[in-house]
C-alpha cells in the first residue's frame, strides 16, 4: 500500500472585493484563513503595457518615491517604461506610459533589457543590458530619472540582475554567464562591484568571481564536460539582496541550489552553501507530484527536491539579518545539452535503487512496497520531471527521486545560511482549497493540474515590507498566479495571512488572453506609505504573460487629514491622456532648463512633463512682469494691507477747493463792508 495521506482541508474565508474597470474588468479575489484577520487588500490601479500575451510587456519594476513614478522592464518592446503613479492619489485607475526608452538609446551591443534599479537618493536608474551574443560581456546603463543616459559600464555575460547597496555607494550586477544554446561556450558567472560613490565620472568596477576553494563540495555541478568542470563555469548567479548595513550581499545560485556570500569590503565570495534537498515524505510536507492523477492528490512521496530560488531578500528582526527565498526550481536545458528527464524514463533503464537512509518518513520495507505497487507510473511519480546530475551510488543508481523546486518559502539565517523555516505544502494546500477548479494551473491556459508534475505553482519572486506594524512577506506566484503574504515578524513562527490574486479564469483549458487579468507576478516592489502617492502602504506586481503591472493597496487606510496649506506652490508630473502616445527615446534628448535661483525668495521648480521640455517661469519674476497699474492695491509684503492712494489724494483736493471757497468768502464779505 503506498504511504501517503490526503491532506485535511484549511479553513479557508473567500471574499470577492470588485473594483472599477481598468482596461478589461478584473475582480480581486482575497482568501484567508479567518477573513477578520487577514490582511487587507485593494486592487487601486493598473498598467496595461500593450504587448501580446506571452511577450514579457512588464517583468521587473522599480519605484522613485519622490517623483512618483515607476520604471518597467518592458522585454517585447526592448525598452524601459517609465510611469506616472501621481494619478493614483485622484482615483485614476489606469497608470498612464510617461516614456519610453528604447534599447536602441542605450547605444551599446545589446539584445534585451533585463532589470532596473534606482538609486537610494533617486540621484539616477540602472538597466542591465546584455549584450547582442549573450555569451559576450554585457552592460549596466546609467539614466536620468527621465531616461536620458548619463553612463554606460562592461560587465560579465548576461547581466540579469541589478540592485544598489543600501548606502548607495555600490552598483551590484548578477552576471549569469548561461552557456551557449549548443553548449559550446559557457562563460564564467561573476557579480560585478560598480563603485559609484565618487560619481558618474568617477566610476570603477571590481568582479567578483568564483573559486574553488570557497564553494563547499555538496554545491552541485551541472556543466556535463569533464574537461571544464570548474565552478567558476558551473555557478550563475540569479539574484542578489544586501543587508541593511551594506556589508554583505547574498548570492541566489538558482541551478546549482545554492547560496553565495559576498563581502562588500574586500569585493571577494566569501562561501558559497548548498541548500541541500526537501524531503517531501516528511509529515507536513506533501505535494502533487503528477498531472495524470485525475485531480488534486496532495500527500507524502518519495522525493528529495532542490529548492532552486529564483527571487530573494534579506530583512532583519531581532538584530539579526535573515533571508527569505522563493523556492521556484529551474534545470538547465539546452539544445547541446539537456538535464531534464521524467521519472518513469530513467526507472525503464532500471536507473533507481531506492534507500531508506535518505527519507526520514520511509522505511526500507515501505519504500520496496511502494516500487511493487507502480510508484514510477505516471498516475504517481512517473510523470515527476526530475534531473540525470544527482548523486548516484556505486553501482550507477540513483537511491532517491529528485526534484525540481521547493514549491515554497524558506528563511535562512544570513550568517550560518542554515533554515529556519520553510511553508512546507502550504502553497498547494491553499491554492487547492481558494481555485479548486484551477489547482496547478500554467499560466498561458486554465487548465486543472497542469504543472503538478512539473514545479507547481512556482514560487518566483519575494520582498518584505510592513503594513500596520506587522512585517509581511510577499510571494508572487509564476504558474497559478497571485501572491501570498505571510506575517514573518517572527521568522521562526511565519503565519500565513491572506492569497490574493487578480487573474480571471475563463473555463477549462481556456487559453490566457486579454481578457484574463494579471497574469504570472514576475517582479514585486513594496512601497511604503510615506513614499506612496496615496499615502498608503502599496505593493506593485509585474506580471510578465498579461505584460501588465497591478497596483495592490495594502492594509489599514490612513484617516484623511485636512489639506495643509502649502507655503510654496508645487506642481506634480501632470498624466498624459489615454489617447496621447507616449514619448519614445531613440535619440539623446537634452534636459529641461531649470529656472535660476532668486535671491530674495525660495521658489520650487515645477516638475517636468513627462513628454516635453517645459521652462518655468519664477513667481518674482511674474511680479516684475506686471505693469504697475495693474497691480492689485491690496498687494503687500509680510501680509499687510497697502495704503489707497487715489482715496489719499480726493481727500487733499477737496480739502484745497474748500478753503478756496472759504478765502473768496472771506475775501468778498471784507470787501462789501468797505464799500459800505
Amino acid at each position: 500500500m503506498i504511504r501517503w495521506k490526503r491532506w485535511t482541508a484549511l479553513s479557508l474565508a473567500a471574499a470577492s472585493l470588485a473594483i472599477p474597470a481598468v482596461g478589461h474588468a478584473q475582480e480581486l479575489k482575497v482568501y484567508g484563513h479567518d477573513q477578520g484577520q487577514a490582511l487587507q487588500v485593494e486592487q487601486i490601479g493598473r498598467y496595461d503595457s500593450g504587448s501580446g500575451i506571452g511577450e514579457g510587456g512588464t517583468e521587473i519594476v522599480a519605484y522613485d518615491g519622490k517623483t512618483k513614478r515607476a520604471f518597467s522592464v518592458n522585454g517585447a518592446a526592448r525598452a524601459l517604461d517609465i510611469l506616472d503613479l501621481n494619478g493614483l492619489k485622484d482615483g485614476n485607475n489606469e497608470i498612464p506610459l510617461l516614456k519610453r526608452v528604447s534599447l536602441e538609446y542605450f547605444d551599446v551591443s545589446a539584445s534585451d533589457v533585463t532589470s532596473v534599479a534606482i538609486h537610494p537618493e533617486g540621484e539616477f536608474i540602472a538597466v542591465a543590458v546584455p549584450s547582442a551574443v549573450k555569451t559576450d560581456p554585457g552592460h549596466v546603463v546609467l539614466l536620468d530619472m527621465d531616461g536620458n543616459k548619463l553612463a554606460s559600464v562592461e560587465v560579465g555575460a548576461l547581466p540579469d540582475m541589478v540592485t544598489f547597496t543600501h548606502d548607495g555607494t555600490k552598483l551590484l550586477v548578477a552576471n549569469e554567464g548561461e552557456p551557449s544554446d549548443d553548449y559550446t561556450v559557457n562563460p564564467e558567472g561573476s557579480v560585478s562591484i560598480i563603485n559609484v560613490a565618487n560619481g558618474l565620472d568617477n566610476l570603477s568596477t571590481k568582479t567578483a568571481v568564483f573559486t574553488d576553494d570557497i564553494v563547499e563540495q555538496d554545491v552541485r555541478k551541472v556543466n556535463p564536460d569533464p574537461d571544464n568542470t570548474s565552478y567558476a563555469v558551473n555557478l550563475e548567479p540569479e539574484y542578489i539582496t544586501v543587508d541593511k548595513d551594506s556589508r554583505y550581499a547574498y548570492v541566489a545560485i538558482q541551478e546549482s541550489n545554492a547560496i553565495a556570500k559576498l563581502d562588500l569590503q574586500s569585493n571577494s565570495f566569501t562561501t558559497v552553501k548548498s541548500l541541500g534537498y526537501k524531503d517531501f515524505s516528511k509529515e507536513g510536507v506533501e505535494l502533487d507530484p503528477s498531472n495524470k492523477d485525475e485531480g488534486i492528490q496532495i500527500g507524502n512521496w518519495p522525493v528529495l527536491s532542490m529548492y532552486m530560488p529564483d527571487g530573494m531578500t534579506a530583512f532583519q528582526s531581532g538584530g539579526k539579518t535573515y533571508l527569505i527565498t522563493a523556492n521556484e526550481g529551474d534545470a538547465q536545458d539546452w539544445e547541446g545539452f539537456s538535464e531534464e528527464v521524467r521519472v518513469a524514463d530513467l526507472a525503464a533503464e532500471d536507473a533507481y535503487a531506492l534507500h531508506a537512509d535518505l527519507y526520514e518518513g520511509y522505511s526500507q520495507e515501505q519504500l520496496d512496497q511502494l516500487v511493487q505497487n507502480g510508484l514510477f507510473e505516471d498516475s504517481q511519480l512517473g510523470r515527476l520531471k526530475t534531473t540525470i546530475v544527482a548523486p548516484k551510488n556505486a553501482d550507477g543508481k540513483y537511491e532517491a527521486v529528485y526534484g525540481f523546486g521547493g514549491r515554497s518559502f524558506s528563511i535562512w539565517d544570513a550568517d550560518s545560511l542554515q533554515q529556519v523555516y520553510d511553508s512546507g505544502s502550504d502553497f498547494e494546500k491553499i491554492t487547492a482549497q481558494a481555485i479548486p477548479e484551477y489547482f496547478n494551473t500554467t499560466n498561458d491556459e486554465d487548465k486543472l493540474d497542469n504543472r503538478s508534475d512539473d514545479k507547481g505553482p512556482e514560487p518566483e519572486t519575494v520582498i518584505t515590507g510592513e503594513v500596520d506594524g506587522k512585517t509581511y512577506a510577499f510571494i508572487g506566484l509564476e504558474r497559478t498566479g497571485g501572491i501570498m503574504a505571510y506575517d514573518v515578524t517572527n521568522p521562526a513562527s511565519p503565519s500565513f495571512s491572506t492569497y490574493f490574486t487578480s487573474r480571471n479564469f475563463q473555463g477549462d483549458e481556456a487559453a490566457v488572453d486579454s481578457a484574463s487579468g494579471n497574469v504570472a507576478p514576475e517582479g514585486l516592489t513594496y512601497i511604503p506609505a510615506a513614499d506612496s502617492p496615496t499615502g498608503q502602504t502599496l505593493l506593485l506586481a509585474a506580471h510578465e504573460v498579461s505584460g501588465t503591472i497591478a497596483a495592490y493597496a495594502l492594509g489599514e487606510k490612513p484617516a484623511e487629514q485636512p489639506a495643509p496649506v502649502p507655503e510654496e506652490e508645487e506642481t506634480a508630473p501632470p498624466a498624459i491622456e489615454p489617447n496621447e502616445p507616449a514619448e519614445e527615446i531613440s535619440a539623446p534628448v537634452n534636459e529641461a532648463e531649470k529656472p535660476k535661483e532668486q535671491e530674495t525668495e525660495k521658489v520650487e521648480d515645477q516638475t517636468e512633463t513627462g513628454t516635453e521640455d517645459t521652462e518655468t517661469e519664477t513667481a518674482s519674476e511674474k511680479q516684475d512682469s506686471i505693469p504697475t497699474a495693474a497691480k492689485s492695491d491690496t498687494d503687500a509684503e509680510d501680509g499687510q494691507t497697502l495704503p489707497n492712494t487715489s482715496t489719499n489724494v480726493f481727500n487733499w483736493m477737496l480739502g484745497g477747493a474748500l478753503l478756496v471757497a472759504a478765502g473768496i468768502i472771506f475775501f468778498g464779505i471784507n470787501k462789501l463792508r468797505k464799500r459800505a
